[in-house]
Formats: C-alpha cells, structure tokens, sequence
C-alpha cells in the first residue's frame, strides 16, 4: 500500500458493519472474514488491522456517562435534553448547516468510533510504538462515505504533529472494488491473527455491542441510567414502533410515572419530525439515537448492494451476520478499564475529555441562491 512522503506505520481500523457487509457478500462468517481482510490488508503493506468496537466501548461509556450528568444537570441550558447523538455525520452535517444554534446544545460531545480510534492510534498507540503522530498512516473502513467528512474536519487535525487523527476513510464498497482490482477472492485468502491495539490483551475473534448495527447507543445509555439515576436494572430493553420501524421509543416507567423516555430516530423523514417537535418546545425525550440513513449504519451508503438479492432479504443476512458476534459490555472489554488509568489518567480527567469529545458549530448559510437545500 503506497503511503503519500516517507516511509510510515501503516494502521487500518474496520468497523463491524463492513465486516458484517463483506461476510454477507463473500458468505464467510464474522470471524473468517476478520482475520482473511487482517491478512488482505497485511498483503498489501498494512502493518496492523485493528478493529472499531473496541473504540467504540470508550465512545459507549463516554456517552452513558454524559447522559446522566446532563440528566442530573438538566437546569443548565448550555447542554440540553434531549441528548441527541452524534456518532452520524450525515446527521451532524444537516444539524450544523440547517439548524446550527436549536440543535448543538442538544448534540452528545462523545467522539464516534472512528474519531475515538483516530485518538487511540494516533495517542495511545503512537506513544507504545514510540513514534510521533505523523509517523503513522490510519485508514479506517467504514459504511459510510459521510465518514470521510468527519475525518477531514478541523477539531480531529493535531497542529502540534500536523496530520489528521484518520488520515484516509475508505468505504466497504471501496474495499470490494481493491479486492477485485488485486484480483483476490476473500474465501480463498488464508486467515491470519487477529490484531490488539492494547498490548496486555490479545484478540482471538472480534466482539462487538448489544443494541442493533447502529452501535448500540440508545440501548447502552438507557440501561446505565437506568440503573445509575433510578436503581433499576433493565434486563431486556423493549422498543415500541410509532409511525415506522425506523422511528422507535423506549420507556422506564416506575408507578405508572415515566422516568426516562428514549427514541431511535433513522432516515430523514424521521430526522425532520424529530426537529420539529424540538422546534415547537414539545419533544418528550431525554435521549434519541439519530442516524442518517433508513436501517442505521448496517444500511450505509458505503456499504455492499448486491445485484442479484432484493435490498431487504440482503440487508436482514447482514443484519444476521452482525449479530453472530458475540457481545460484550464496554465496561468489560479487556483493556479499556487498563487504558483508562494508564493512558486517560482516569475517568473524567482533562485528557479523556481533550480525546474523546469534540463540539460542534453551526455552519454559515451562503446567501445564494444555488445554496445546497436539505
């Protein structure tokens, strides 16, 4: 794989929806399809293949973490209730652009997956290989051509090291066309060993998150607050569908009074009803999960469409395929409590808020007429 300048540290970072995504298509299960892309990628240069549910547990616990602080502090205005997720850049492109200063207080400052990763290798990692940031070279794959924007925004450049905490985003579908290009088959490349990121663990087959193949966000945060702020342990989390599946609401509710009242808001019609209802003061929910694209992140613009499968039957063997992996808590994935003494200095210190939150801005509308209308 040519890397732009000198030579440097090749990391690439996958996400499990395009896992998911390429299992469906070559018909692999979840684990093959981790160590054969492992060595697909190792065959063309890379020198580690790391995946993103483990940054995606530090973004889950920053996000349960900051639900309840919001929660507790819901008389400061700054940061508002709803807590409306951030992990989707489409999403976010549309709020900063179309409704910059009604939405950003609402947004969750947690960094996505990808950006956590972007912190971790470019940090954490850069720091145990004894090199400077700009020394490594981080690709993450991802479903979705809107992560290439989130990389390229200025809040995730390091001035100091002068490069991008991911320096390329290439998508699943991108993937699919390298596969072709290098002229290999998926199914008959031999699998290699999975790679750690934290030195003490080693990764035997991935894992991933409860809570659908959007990451979880809703189902993790209902479940921590639950039990933080109410002493209520939540063993099953049960949605109720409104006007769609793309549009679901969950409850905790204690002698007929609702405690806290989540949503899962996907595709943009949803997106716009739920603005709305911020837009007239009459929003019921503390927290909604907000995602782009219709189905959530399994459904991704980026990710694979087969010519010969109908959309739906395609998506539910992704969907399948997703949900083979076996599911652990974040707050029990091996390692993340170890870096967060030895890298973050603790829970809630100055440095895990520099690496693992961001903010938002609102976008100037240009005032032509040719200006983009959402």
């Amino acid at each position: 794989m040519a890397v732009p300048g000198q030579q440097r540290l090749v990391v690439i970072s996958v996400s499990p929806q395009s896992r998911a995504s390429l299992a469906a298509r070559f018909q692999l299960n979840p684990t093959d399809t981790a160590r054969k892309l492992t060595a697909f990628f190792k065959k063309l240069g890379a020198h580690y293949v790391f995946d993103t549910a483990f940054s995606r547990s530090f973004s889950l616990l920053e996000s349960q973490r900051e639900f309840v602080r919001r929660f507790r502090g819901q008389a400061d205005s700054k940061q508002a209730l709803p807590v409306l997720t951030s992990a989707c850049p489409g999403w976010i492109c549309y709020a900063e652009k179309t409704h910059g200063s009604l939405i950003i207080p609402h947004l969750s400052t947690a960094r996505s997956p990808q950006q956590v990763m972007g912190s971790l290798v470019k940090d954490f990692f850069a720091q145990q290989q004894r090199l400077s940031a700009d020394k490594i070279y981080h690709v993450t794959v991802m479903p979705c051509y809107d992560k290439k924007l989130e990389a390229s925004r200025p809040d995730f450049f390091s001035q100091e090291h002068q490069t991008r905490d991911v320096d390329c985003v290439i998508t699943t579908g991108e993937v699919f066309k390298l596969l072709h290009e290098e002229g290999v088959s998926l199914s008959a490349l031999e699998p290699a060993p999975l790679d750690s990121l934290c030195s003490s663990t080693s990764a035997q087959e991935p894992t991933s998150h409860r809570g659908g193949g959007s990451g979880g966000y809703l189902e993790h945060v209902f479940r921590h607050a639950a039990w933080e702020l109410f002493g209520v342990h939540v063993t099953e989390v049960t949605y109720r569908p409104l006007r769609n599946k793309d549009f679901q609401e969950v409850t905790l509710e204690r002698e007929g009074r609702v405690l806290l009242h989540f949503a899962m808001a996907y595709g943009f019609r949803n997106i716009q009803n739920l603005v709305q209802k911020l837009k007239r003061g009459r929003c019921p929910y503390h927290y909604v999960e907000v995602m782009a694209c219709p189905a959530g992140c399994l459904n991704g613009g980026g990710q694979l469409k087969a010519p010969d499968t109908a959309g739906k039957e395609l998506l539910q063997d992704v969907e399948r395929l997703y949900g083979m992996v076996r599911t652990e808590a974040p707050e029990d994935t091996p390692g993340v409590r170890e870096l967060y003494g030895r890298w973050l200095q603790g829970e809630g210190s100055e440095r895990a808020s520099r690496l693992l939150h961001t903010s938002y801005h609102a976008v100037e509308k240009a005032s032509s007429n040719l200006s983009i209308r959402w």
